[in-house]
C-alpha cells in the first residue's frame, strides 16, 4: 500500500470515528473465509458496518479524535487482529450481532475487545450481554413520552369513570332537594 492510501485511509477513518461516536473493536482471528463472509452479511441485515483495519492506522485515527481515548490507544486493545463495528445511533446494535453470531456458530469468536459508547469504554468480552440490552437514542424517547403520557391517561380515564358517578350524585341531590 502507498503511503497517499495509507494517509487516505487515515483519514477516512477518523473521520468515521467523529461521526460515529458508537464503535465496538473486536477480534475475529480464527473465523474461516466463509464464517467472515457470513459474519459481514449479518452485519450487513442489522445495518452494522464491518471493517477490518490495522491497528497501527486505527491508532491514530483515535490520536486525532477529540475525545480522550488513550485507555484503548495505550491498552492491550489494539494488539492481534482488529476489526471495527460501526452502527450509527443504535448502541446495541453491535453487540447484538456478535451475540447472534456466535450463537449460531456455537463459538466465542469473534470476541470484543472493547466498545466505545458516547466515549465510555467497555473493555473486555465480559461486557457483551450487557451492551447488547442498551437502549436506542429512539427506544428512549419513546419510554419518555409513554411515562409522560401515563399520568395525563391516567386522569381522563378516572375523570371519565368517574363522570357517571358523578352525575348520579347530582342527581340524587337535587332529587333531596325537592
Amino acid at each position: 500500500m502507498r503511503k497517499e492510501s495509507k494517509v487516505d485511509l487515515v483519514k477516512d477513518l477518523t473521520v468515521k470515528l467523529k461521526e460515529n461516536n458508537i464503535f465496538y473493536l473486536l477480534d475475529a482471528s480464527g473465523l474461516t473465509v466463509a464464517q467472515v463472509n457470513a459474519f459481514r452479511e449479518k452485519c450487513y441485515k442489522r445495518n452494522v458496518e464491518y471493517k477490518v483495519v490495522k491497528n497501527t492506522f486505527i491508532k491514530k485515527a483515535l490520536e486525532g479524535q477529540d475525545n480522550d481515548f488513550s485507555q484503548l490507544i495505550n491498552g492491550d486493545v489494539l494488539k492481534g487482529f482488529s476489526g471495527l463495528l460501526f452502527s450509527g445511533q443504535n448502541p446495541s446494535g453491535p453487540a447484538k450481532v456478535l451475540k447472534e453470531f456466535r450463537k449460531e456458530n456455537d463459538s466465542e469468536i469473534p470476541s470484543l475487545k472493547a466498545a466505545s459508547i458516547e466515549s465510555d469504554f467497555f473493555i473486555g468480552d465480559e461486557h457483551l450481554n450487557s451492551l447488547s440490552k442498551l437502549k436506542g437514542k429512539e427506544e428512549i424517547i419513546g419510554d419518555i413520552v409513554a411515562l409522560l403520557q401515563s399520568p395525563a391517561k391516567n386522569i381522563i380515564s378516572l375523570l371519565k369513570s368517574s363522570e357517571n358517578k358523578i352525575s348520579g350524585v347530582i342527581k340524587a341531590l337535587e332529587s333531596k332537594q325537592e
